[in-house]
């Protein structure tokens, strides 16, 4: 049906046939036939040798002004593909701003794309790559690019500050994987929600790292997750910002990213401390974190056990070496004792000989000068002398009185320390083979001992041992 009773109302066409005659209007339109338009990638994708993309156009504050569908058909996409690359060195991919040349069509099931069949290779990097290439730079310049990555995040990282939108499904699949970890685990997590995409998303997060910052000397955060899910390739603008990538750059919390898929990147992946792809690759990093510091403990474990076996077994040899040597270190100890005693014993006589003969000529040179000062003192205070003389012959005795007395100690010690004082006392020495039995046990069925007593020795066999009393 074209149209509807002229006469009674407005025409009215079909959806069809308005289509028609928009393609009809395009083919009138000689830049529509064919033009070199510059815009910049989005959204690209192939399927089945065939291009897909999104031509977008942005204003100077970053607004997206225009968009239209692409196409590079599969017979022109190889020669256009491989002329880029040797010309530019770069695949054609998402934010690189590009001229090509091509036709308007519209389909009436499509609707508008641009068929695309020519490139000109003059025209390289769009907006968005050239943006974070001068950021990266500028941060470059002021010497903090690598200060965030380099810090050390605390193991494993339990206390976890996350920065995303509290509607997000990334934000949803990044707890549900947290909750549900094999490792058995509890994170403590808090949200600090935020705008993550948009032209409010830079000063969204840097609300939100502000606020982290705060709490972080109340709850001292191991580290600080920006998350956000997938989507379009424009979506990640705000996150291309130079004041938000410097306060993530000098952020003294160790920032782990993980805001696009595996082919999107953004300045925050080049300067952040960990990067992921998704948030629930950052969920599985995190997890793998605690799970290796385990292993690394179970490990340390491990090592201490074995270390204290080795220790412990090393120790067991030594003491049976130990109490191999004790009999034969006893009797070196015993034997150097005997030789000590008799040396001692050989050494009194002459000793005490020596410290008599000593005292009397001590004794004798002091009554020679006793005599000479009081001969010489008489003649000065006589009256005196004859009170110190009876003093010093009382003084006189007395001395030689202690020196004998401590003489015949000296004596006396000599004789209990001889053995055969010992002996004499009724005590005896015992052997074996010519050594010295200290222990009953030693004695065996047959063998021939020697009992030495004070006078002479005594030759017997051991008939039998004594039994050990059963406890």
């Amino acid at each position: 049906m074209e149209a509807m009773n002229r006469q009674s109302g407005p025409t009215i066409y079909t959806l069809s046939k308005f289509s028609s005659y928009i393609a009809a209007a395009m083919s009138r339109e000689p830049v529509l036939m064919g033009a070199w338009v510059t815009a910049e990638i989005s959204d690209l994708s192939s399927s089945g040798g065939h291009c897909y993309m999104t031509l977008i156009e942005k204003d100077s504050r970053g607004t997206t002004i225009a968009r239209m569908r692409a196409t590079i058909w599969a017979n022109r996409f190889y020669y256009i593909r491989n002329k880029f690359l040797r010309e530019t060195g770069k695949e054609l991919s998402n934010g690189m701003k590009v001229m090509f040349y091509g036709a308007a069509n519209y389909h009436s099931s499509y609707g508008l794309s641009f068929n695309i069949g020519e490139v000109n290779p003059a025209f390289t990097m769009g907006d968005l790559e050239r943006l974070r290439r001068e950021i990266l730079e500028a941060l470059q310049r002021e010497g903090i690019i690598a200060q965030n990555r380099n810090l050390r995040i605390i193991e494993p990282p339990l206390k976890i500050a996350v920065i995303s939108s509290e509607t997000a499904a990334g934000y949803g699949d990044f707890i549900n994987q947290l909750q549900g970890n094999p490792v058995g685990v509890e994170f403590h997590t808090m949200l600090f929600p935020a705008i993550m995409q948009g032209d409010k998303t830079a000063q969204s997060v840097l609300a939100a790292l502000e606020l982290v910052e705060q709490t972080n000397s109340i709850i001292q955060w191991d580290c600080v997750v920006i998350i956000r899910g997938g989507g379009a390739t424009t979506d990640m603008n705000g996150f291309d910002d130079l004041q938000l990538a410097r306060r993530v750059a000098t952020y003294p919390i160790p920032v782990v990213v993980g805001i696009g898929h595996e082919r999107d990147r953004c300045v925050l992946d080049e300067i952040a401390c960990i990067r992921c792809k998704t948030p629930t690759a950052v969920a599985a990093w995190l997890i793998d974190s605690v799970g290796m510091a385990w292993q690394r403990a179970y490990d340390l474990a491990s090592r201490i056990t074995s270390f204290a076996s080795e220790r412990l077994k090393g120790e067991h040899i030594r003491l049976q070496s130990i109490e191999t040597m004790v009999p034969a270190l006893a009797d070196a100890q015993l034997k150097n004792a005997r030789m000590k005693l008799h040396a001692i014993s050989a050494l009194l006589p002459s000793a005490a000989n020596d410290a008599i003969s000593k005292a009397r000529i001590r004794i004798e040179a002091i009554t020679t000068t006793l005599r000479m000062a009081s001969h010489t003192r008489i003649q000065i205070e006589y009256p005196q002398l004859l009170g110190i003389s009876n003093t010093l012959k009382t003084a006189a005795s007395s001395l030689l009185e202690k020196e004998k007395t401590r003489l015949d100690n000296l004596e006396k010690l000599t004789d209990v320390l001889n053995p055969a004082s010992t002996l004499k006392r009724g005590y005896s020495i015992t052997k074996i083979c010519g050594k010295a039995v200290s222990n009953a046990d030693l004695a065996k069925p047959g063998d021939r001992l020697e009992t030495i007593t004070a006078t002479g020795s005594i030759l017997s066999t051991v008939d039998q041992t004594p039994k050990k009393d059963k406890k």
